[in-house]
């Protein structure tokens, strides 16, 4: 049975702060396709609705509370389930903006209905290999004309102490024990205890608020906590985002995850239109000399877009500043003609001041002048009204045919599957925020796993070092591109393309694809090291990166195909600031060791020999 059905609900109080350990009544379990991973919910003595989840026969989340407070009702106390549907779900579909070229999106479903009162509510529950997830729908219903969710209940307590790595938007990571987390955490959420892994995180957020994850009221507990909205208000029929729990035993293996926000977001998009470029760019300064030669670089270095960032139009700030009107500097007609003849596309920024003012109106001018694509700025991703108001900007972008880039604080929850042109985001702490060697490859383990990032690359130049950014090796900046996804990379967030001279150590940037045919994530530590292979038609790229310690490993080269020979290209540290370039053959099966100096990298090209 193939089924979309939407979210499901519950109107639960917040009865018990400590899991009732084997007081669950006859629960209902459903299992996984390849019957690893499981979810078992029942209700306890009072009727209240509960889950854990096993995976590997071992519980990864014991017994937790699930529910809404709606309406200011704590409503739960005789809770019963009325009916249960049992199906599977399976599916393969193309996704050519991704970190592999087809997904497989397989799962089976229980859905619950059950009623309190006159409260109808639903909860829908998928199972994949290796993650569960499930969302709460209230039915329309003649009771409630209008609702209002002022408390989510979902809980996750977990079976032994665990580390989470807290951070917030576009803060620091910090690893921190859940008993002693004092902050919220935003979604995904990575927790560890030893060689157990765990992500929690957040699918298909169109209208709801920012949650995010505290610290329960029983020991090694979290909960979905609303930060920044009292309540959600709702019509009459309203479905919540999907919750997420997905488990490794090792920390790279949660990347087997990360198309898990893809697979669970509704789309009316049978394929992705063809006109949706992915690609690099480089920002131009607001010139309009300095954005023809943005694109003469562009097309030297085998870039697809240049971006004219905040101040095209004016203080990006100020209700006065008009984003139908370019200042004096910039001709932009002059420019975008420039780039057509020469094959590479304008992206403007537009801040949300400007965007909420005036975005039915720039957008078909916008279309008039030949734009590419649209960065959203400083928009608000964190409220009800913000996302509500997002969601429907991205649609209307995507309609109008603009790739899309948003940045500052809103994260990826799979809404590029609904809407294509959505490229990438930030909610990261990216180049232009100096990020560590510690924070570089934690990213790996925890944001990248929702989604693609706008890393924003400040790669150093012979005018400018960008010594107060730049915290790593030029060696790792080349791996990053390779380890981080996003098909829209911003290569050049400084620097003009006058300043790079350094055309051996950029060699590089002109190669790296920015989507994938397959990827692999070979091995890695939160916060310690990564290595990740990915092919773009017949040519593998690999990327090393080391956190704050020394790393001496190798590559295992079962990725190639038997029989061939190739000739990898490895671009590394040469331990004076710069780039050093070799050679060497290599075959499938063979080990490629290496050795990385702390905040360093090794970014590899490996083609076929003939």
């Amino acid at each position: 049975m193939k089924t979309n059905t939407g979210i499901i609900l519950t109107a639960l109080s917040l009865l018990l702060s400590i899991p009732c350990f084997g007081q669950v009544k006859k629960p209902i379990r459903i299992y996984s396709p390849d019957k690893k991973t499981s979810m078992e919910v029942g209700s306890d003595k009072q009727g209240q609705l509960r889950y854990r989840v096993f995976y590997s026969k071992q519980e990864a989340i014991t017994w937790s509370d699930l529910g809404l407070e709606l309406n200011g009702i704590p409503a739960g106390e005789k809770t019963g389930i009325k009916e249960i549907k049992r199906g599977s779900h399976t599916e393969k579909f193309a996704w050519p903006l991704g970190e592999n070229d087809s997904i497989t999106n397989n799962y089976t479903e229980l859905l619950l209905s059950y009623t309190h009162s006159s409260l109808q509510c639903n909860l829908n529950i998928r199972v994949f290999n290796g993650s569960v997830a499930f969302r709460y729908e209230i039915p329309q219903q003649a009771a409630f004309q209008s609702n209002s969710i002022t408390k989510e209940l979902t809980t996750f307590h977990l079976t032994q102490p665990f580390i989470i790595y807290q951070y917030n938007q576009e803060s620091v990571f910090t690893p921190t024990a859940i008993d002693t987390l004092s902050k919220t955490c935003d979604f995904p959420a990575t927790i560890q205890a030893g060689k157990l892994y765990l992500s929690i995180g957040e699918a298909d957020n169109r209208g709801y608020t920012k949650a995010e994850l505290a610290k329960g009221n029983a020991s090694n507990s979290l909960a979905v906590a609303f930060p920044r909205d009292k309540e959600v208000k709702s019509g009459e029929a309203f479905q919540t985002p999907w919750r997420t729990i997905s488990i490794a035993q090792t920390a790279i293996g949660l990347h087997d995850y990360s198309e898990l926000y893809l697979k669970l977001t509704q789309t009316a998009v049978k394929e992705v239109p063809a006109w949706i470029k992915p690609g690099k760019l480089i920002r131009s300064q607001l010139t309009t000399q300095s954005g023809l030669e943005c694109i003469d670089f562009a097309v030297k270095n085998n870039l697809q877009y240049i971006m004219f960032d905040a101040g095209w139009y004016g203080a990006e700030f100020r209700s006065t500043s008009d984003p139908t009107q370019v200042i004096p500097q910039i001709d932009m007609p002059k420019i975008i003609q420039y780039g057509k003849e020469k094959g590479i596309g304008v992206i403007l920024y537009v801040n949300y001041v400007g965007l909420r003012a005036k975005l039915d109106t720039i957008l078909p001018l916008f279309k008039q002048w030949g734009v590419s694509g649209m960065k959203f700025g400083f928009v608000d991703g964190v409220t009800q009204n913000g996302l509500t108001w997002l969601a429907s900007a991205i649609r209307k972008a995507n309609d109008y045919g603009f790739v899309i880039d948003i940045h500052d604080n809103y994260k990826p929850t799979g809404l590029s599957r609904a809407y294509p042109a959505l490229l990438t985001q930030e909610g990261i702490r990216g180049d232009e925020n100096s990020p560590d060697a510690f924070h570089t490859t934690v990213l790996p383990f925890t944001r990248f796993l929702a989604g693609p990032a706008d890393f924003t690359f400040c790669y150093p130049n012979k005018s400018n070092k960008y010594s107060k950014n730049l915290k790593v090796s030029n060696a790792q900046q080349l791996a990053l591109t390779v380890v981080y996804f996003s098909p829209l990379q911003a290569l050049f967030w400084y620097g003009k393309p006058t300043e790079y001279t350094n055309e051996g150590e950029i060699e590089f940037f002109r190669y790296v694809p920015t989507v994938w045919n397959e990827s692999h994530y070979l091995s890695g530590e939160i916060g310690k090291n990564i290595s990740v292979a990915r092919r773009k038609g017949d040519t593998w790229f690999v990327g090393n990166v080391a956190g704050f310690e020394d790393w001496k490993s190798s590559v295992q080269l079962n990725f190639l195909t038997k029989g061939k020979t190739y000739t990898a290209t490895v671009y590394e540290d040469d331990g004076a600031g710069s780039i050093r370039k070799r050679t060497e053959q290599v075959r499938k099966g063979e080990s490629f060791p290496f050795e990385i100096k702390a905040k360093g990298g090794q970014a590899i090209i490996i083609r076929p020999a003939d």
